[in-house]
């Protein structure tokens, strides 16, 4: 009988988080036929909202990926995988700085954003940053796997990685999302949502000055908490926003209020591969986005299930063409994102990457 490919990933822990959530689903759906999968946790045990109920998962109880890289070396050193995939800059690093002493293990860093951008609005620094530059620690590993286009462009241009350690892989739609009926013409009025983490990055500032000018009733659910919380809990009080507002820290239930949604709305100014914007069209509820790095190009179609824009100006405009000249059908809006996303179709590249390597 043929050997399974032993797989470990490893994350910093299993809080709330677009890495973590694509990562543990993958371990978690991969095929058990062919692969014997771990999944490597640098911190404790907590209440998390991923499934990892059909794989063994391993806690290291650190506070810090550093101080578990002895922990990772003699792992490795007992357990002998084939393939190892890590995820967010920092734990990349780490496991590309012990790569060195395993030199038959095929080591896979996958990046989880354009890391040229999102350092600009980043409340933290790669904690390996000043030890070893992503320009150099990134070229240790075998590969780089980019969730999309701009990605793997911004690690050629920026940090100079060879293309032949890039690969992409986009995200998947993780769960089944059921398709919402037509939109409800007895609502009171226009629904909006964003479900994001309050960083800078993510542009909850420019969407409210927009939303401040709107001269129609509407309701905009804001999902999520983060750094910049009580900044933008202020700035709703100042654009006389707050009874127009129903703030959600956090919620197992994000289908549900993205199907009661009519739209999306998207700030970000950089994005590794939006779960969310797949999440909502998945279900039928448009986005409306600016433009950015990060594979919005590959998940947004104009006028099929959202829209883009350039500017402000741009993005005010959109709403209202997006509210009065579009008629949006959610079946068609789910369609265009589950032709090229489904679940089936990215595990398949994730098993013939790992077959691959394995092979070599």
């Amino acid at each position: 009988m043929k050997t399974k490919i032993k797989l470990i990933f490893i994350l910093p822990d299993l809080t709330s988080g677009g890495a973590e959530r694509v990562v543990s689903f993958i371990a978690n759906n991969i095929s058990k036929e062919k692969f014997d999968t771990q999944l490597w946790l640098a911190g404790s045990k907590q209440k998390t909202p991923y499934n990892t109920d059909s794989i063994k998962v391993k806690y290291f109880n650190k506070t810090r990926v550093l101080n578990a890289i002895p922990d990772f070396i003699k792992g490795f050193a007992k357990t002998k995988p084939d393939v190892v995939v890590s995820s967010i800059a920092h734990v990349n690093t780490a496991i590309a700085l012990i790569s060195v002493f395993f030199p038959k293990i095929k080591f896979i860093g996958r990046e989880a954003n354009v890391m040229s951008v999102v350092k600009d609005f980043s409340h933290s620094k790669n904690r390996f940053g000043n030890l070893i530059p992503i320009n150099v620690s990134y070229k240790m590993l075998d590969i780089i796997l980019c969730q999309s286009i701009d990605m793997r462009e911004d690690m050629k241009s920026t940090f100079n990685i060879p293309e032949s350690k890039l690969r992409i892989i986009n995200n998947p739609i993780t769960d089944s999302f059921k398709i919402k009926s037509t939109t409800d013409k007895t609502k009171p009025c226009i629904q909006f949502i964003t479900v994001a983490q309050f960083k800078k990055q993510k542009g909850h500032e420019r969407l409210l000055k927009i939303l401040s000018q709107l001269d129609f009733e509407f309701h905009y659910t804001l999902i999520g908490k983060g750094p910049e919380q009580e900044h933008i809990l202020k700035l709703i009080e100042t654009y006389n926003l707050k009874d127009k507002i129903t703030h959600i820290a956090f919620t197992k239930d994000v289908e549900k209020h993205l199907a009661a949604s009519d739209f999306f709305l998207q700030g970000s100014y950089v994005e590794g591969f939006p779960n969310c914007l797949i999440e909502s069209c998945a279900v039928g509820t448009p986005v409306l986005a600016y433009k950015a790095p990060g594979g919005l190009n590959e998940i947004i179609e104009d006028d099929v299930n959202g829209l883009v824009a350039d500017s402000d100006e741009d993005y005010l405009n959109n709403i209202i063409k997006a509210t009065t000249a579009i008629t949006w059908d959610p079946k068609i809006v789910s369609e265009s994102v589950y032709r090229k996303f489904n679940k089936t179709h990215i595990l398949k590249q994730y098993e013939d990457l790992f077959t691959e390597l394995s092979n070599t």
